[in-house]
C-alpha cells in the first residue's frame, strides 16, 4: 500500500472514503484512533493508503474531485 493523503480534517477523510468506496478502490485509514491518545485535539493527521495497483487511479479520482491539494508528493 502507498500513502496518498495525510490530513486531520474528518470531512475530507469521509469524502475520500466515499470516493474510493464508489470506485471500488481498496484503502486504509491509519492513525484514526489516535484521538484517544492526543485528547481529541485533531493534531495528529490521519494517513490514507491505497493499494499499489490502484494508486494512479486513486490520485486521478482525487484530482477530479478537486482534492489535488491534499495529495502527498509521489516518491
Amino acid at each position: 500500500m502507498k500513502p496518498i493523503v495525510k490530513t486531520n480534517d474528518p470531512v475530507t477523510i469521509s469524502f475520500i472514503e466515499a470516493l474510493f468506496n464508489e470506485a471500488n478502490i481498496g484503502y486504509l485509514v491509519l492513525d484514526n484512533h489516535m484521538s484517544i491518545v492526543e485528547g481529541s485535539l485533531g493534531i495528529i493527521p490521519r494517513r490514507i493508503l491505497v493499494e499499489d495497483e490502484n494508486f494512479t487511479a486513486a490520485r486521478q479520482i482525487l484530482i477530479d474531485a478537486e482534492l489535488a491539494h491534499e495529495l502527498e508528493p509521489v516518491k
